[in-house]
């Protein structure tokens, strides 16, 4: 049972501190996404540790505490989105209508012919803007039917399961499909006109995953999100990047992207809101993402029912308030954050005079006035 125990032990230990390597290979990067999992398995096994072993001796002494250790790093992780934290992100108190904004983020898993699910939740729900993922050409033509009520769209069909399409009841300026690091990655970028006429920076993002079929490294997922994290250092623009990152809100990735960009995750302090996998409750996790400039505050945010694919939807409704956000704050980057960024984007020869900056030049004239 000793020899049972210390091994344990010393896998958990590695399952849990190898992604301080840095190391992008998928292995490595994947171990970031079960950290929940890990943290309830560190506590299972502190139990048991506490049940079998006798305290008093320095091996068993030895591995309680770094299995202890390897609980406490998890969780350190994880607790932000739980409702046991500070709210990030403040509850809306401002209901005017022309100041209210809502996305509905839809990865519909191209192979899915349940459109009537999805248009079902859209006429429910009345988002202000959709964005789906995976979404080729069948699905463009089933989603037609909204068009009457979404007239505004960008339209990027593809059938490599990196489609995306744009619908939105608010006028879009500028919009622009990029690719910024992988060729059949697209990424749409526009300026959003609230009905108050506020212009809103939107950014809908759909990176590869690292994994044993798509990249072996996340080197082009951490690109593209380290890069639009940097585009937004310095802006004053009200911004919202939303969609399938393919990264869990609690990894090193996100939390740069966080860093970097300034940008607020409503779920801090709400809860988790996991997305993926539809079909295996104790293995999913939050890979659909909103996060906001402080020029807003939350309504609500939910998970909607599954429409067939292997995501579920997420509705994220905001209020543009920038005088109550003012005060909001995320996490701050330092220097060795700012460096590693630096680091990332230049490993796949990215910049950020590649991702489009749509109302910049408008910000810009109306500070000048």
């Amino acid at each position: 049972m000793l020899l049972i125990l210390a091994i344990s032990t010393l896998l958990i230990l590695l399952l849990t501190f190898l992604p301080l390597s840095r190391h992008p290979h998928w292995l490595v990067r994947g171990l970031d996404f079960p950290r929940l999992q890990f943290a309830v398995l560190s506590g299972c096994l502190l139990l048991l540790q506490w049940l079998v072993l006798d305290a008093q001796t320095p091996a068993a002494l030895l591995m309680m505490v770094a299995t202890a250790a390897c609980l406490l790093w998890q969780l350190w992780w994880v607790m932000p989105y739980t409702a046991l934290w500070r709210k990030e992100v403040q509850d809306s108190v401002d209901f005017a209508a022309d100041k209210q904004l809502s996305f509905l983020t839809s990865n519909v898993l191209t192979p899915n012919k349940n459109s009537e699910a999805l248009i079902a939740l859209v006429r429910e729900h009345q988002p202000d803007v959709l964005v789906t993922l995976e979404s080729d050409q069948w699905w463009q033509d089933q989603l037609r039917v909204l068009e009457a009520d979404m007239p505004y769209s960008v339209k990027c069909p593809l059938d490599n399961l990196y489609g995306m399409h744009v619908y939105s009841r608010l006028p879009l300026h500028e919009a622009e499909i990029c690719f910024l690091v992988e060729d059949n990655v697209p990424s749409i970028h526009a300026s959003l006109e609230l009905r108050s006429g506020d212009l809103v920076r939107v950014h809908f993002l759909h990176p590869a995953p690292p994994s044993p079929t798509e990249n072996t490294e996340s080197t082009e997922r951490d690109a593209e999100l380290v890069t639009v994290a940097r585009s937004l250092a310095k802006s004053d623009q009200p911004v919202v990047v939303t969609g399938d990152l393919n990264d869990v809100a609690w990894s090193a990735t996100t939390r740069l992207f966080r860093q970097i960009s300034g940008l607020l995750d409503p779920r801090v302090g709400r809860g988790v809101f996991n997305t993926f996998h539809v079909d295996y409750p104790l293995v999913r996790w939050p890979l659909d993402h909103l996060f906001h400039s402080r020029h807003f505050t939350l309504r609500d945010i939910q998970r909607l029912p599954s429409i067939g694919s292997d995501h579920f939807p997420l509705l994220t409704r905001l209020s543009f308030t920038p005088l109550n956000g003012a005060h909001q704050a995320g996490i701050r980057a330092g220097a060795a954050e700012v460096q590693w960024a630096k680091e990332i984007t230049q490993s796949k020869g990215v910049s950020t005079f590649d991702v489009p900056a749509p109302g910049e030049a408008q910000l810009g004239d109306q500070s000048k006035g």
